[in-house]
């Protein structure tokens, strides 16, 4: 059915709303064939009858419409005759509830359609209509009108939630590629881009340093594109590929042996059974460290560092400390570009029930990711999953 504007005007018309005029036609064909009236009751009841032929063609007001259909239905049974075209008043109702909100307008005027067969069975006499039997046949109808009228606002809600549903679903899944993206080829080539500057810097003096720090990049780009094969065999083959293994708690430590290896001073600490961790919190762990590694790198390399793992039977425990001058980038070329690093590493936290905090301190900078022993996911995912979930920001993160 159609749908209305604020004020009640309908603005679309559809092939149901198209079929009402023929419908009021019909009633007329009816009434005059078996119970034919004086040419002005058959003129009265043509001429309501014609109101709808004008309401599905064009824009018209609801209590004209509801004046004219009634008055002309009224008058042609002045003399008690031409009965059917009492249905008129049954399609106006339909028309009444079935095209339009259910507005104080309209209950009036339903009210005042069902009121109409009393009045005229009064003012009729002997002959009256059965009065009591048209109010049902108007009732009814008016009900019936009302819940397609609900039906059909439901499923435009229904199919408004699905197209909204199917777009979130998109978008999300171009975030969860782009974090997949950027866990496995940012964080490669700010590791590489480490241990080349390393090298750099060591090149003359210390020929032997130059070429493990060489090493440690090629190192590390292997290890990217292997991650990075993976991950696309994943998005074109699907569930057939087979998942890489996810890192997880343990592999923090490798994570600080490659920072080293890239020049920085880090004091790695742990204590309690790294083991017991569930594999989803142990990846967003592992994220959320190698984020604050690739930042403490990039804005205080001459800074000492502290990655220290506490494992509890209630909680784990993630700090990452960086203790000495903490200053800005030290590359100019990206002074303008958007940083959403710590941002990214809350929302992690946030996948797994965590609560996360960077900020300065006395003595630097310090990132803090406190997470239940028992991750809560959203939803049980293969561990390649599982790697794009809990890295929820790392497409946006430094």
């Amino acid at each position: 059915m159609g749908r209305e504007d604020g004020v009640g005007v309908m603005r679309e018309q559809d092939v149901t709303r198209a079929l009402v005029p023929f419908l009021a036609a019909g009633v007329v064909v009816l009434a005059v064939a078996t119970d034919a009236g004086t040419w002005w009751q058959v003129s009265a009841l043509v001429a309501a009858a014609s109101l709808f032929f004008v309401w599905s063609r064009r824009d018209m007001h609801l209590g004209l419409l509801a004046f004219g259909v009634v008055v002309g239905t009224s008058l042609s049974q002045w003399f008690g005759a031409l009965e059917p075209g009492m249905f008129l008043l049954s399609l106006l109702a339909v028309v009444l509830t079935g095209w339009h909100q259910l507005r104080p307008l309209v209950v009036v005027l339903v009210v005042l359609t069902m009121a109409t067969p009393l009045v005229v069975m009064a003012l009729q006499g002997e002959d009256a209509i059965g009065g009591p039997i048209w109010v049902l046949g108007i009732a009814f109808p008016a009900c019936m009108g009302w819940a397609f009228h609900r039906q059909e606002m439901l499923s435009a809600e229904l199919e408004q939630t699905r197209r909204q549903l199917a777009e979130q679903a998109v978008l999300e899944e171009r975030r969860r590629i782009a974090r997949d993206v950027h866990d496995l080829v940012g964080h490669g080539l700010a590791a590489m881009m480490l241990q080349v500057t390393s090298a750099r810097h060591v090149l003359n003096r210390d020929p032997q340093a130059a070429d493990d720090a060489l090493s440690a990049a090629e190192d590390a780009g292997r290890r990217s594109m292997r991650e990075l094969r993976g991950t696309v065999a994943l998005l074109r083959e699907g569930d057939s590929a087979v998942a890489p293994p996810s890192p997880s708690l343990i592999e923090i430590a490798g994570l600080v042996d490659a920072a080293r290896g890239g020049g920085l001073s880090v004091e790695y600490r742990v204590a309690g059974d790294q083991q017991s961790v569930d594999p989803v919190v142990g990846l967003t762990l592992y994220r959320i460290a190698q984020e604050a590694l690739a930042n403490a790198g990039h804005h205080s390399p001459q800074a000492a560092h502290v990655v220290a793992v506490t494992v509890t039977d209630p909680e784990i425990l993630l700090e990452v400390e960086s203790r000495g001058s903490i200053g800005p980038s030290p590359d100019r070329g990206d002074a303008d570009r958007p940083r959403y690093g710590v941002r990214g590493m809350q929302e992690r936290a946030e996948v797994v029930s965590g609560d996360l905090h960077a900020g300065p301190t006395p003595a630097g900078w310090l990132v803090r990711c406190r997470v239940p022993l028992v991750g809560r996911s959203a939803a049980p995912v293969s561990e390649s999953a599982h790697q794009g979930r809990s890295a929820s920001d790392s497409a946006v993160s430094s």
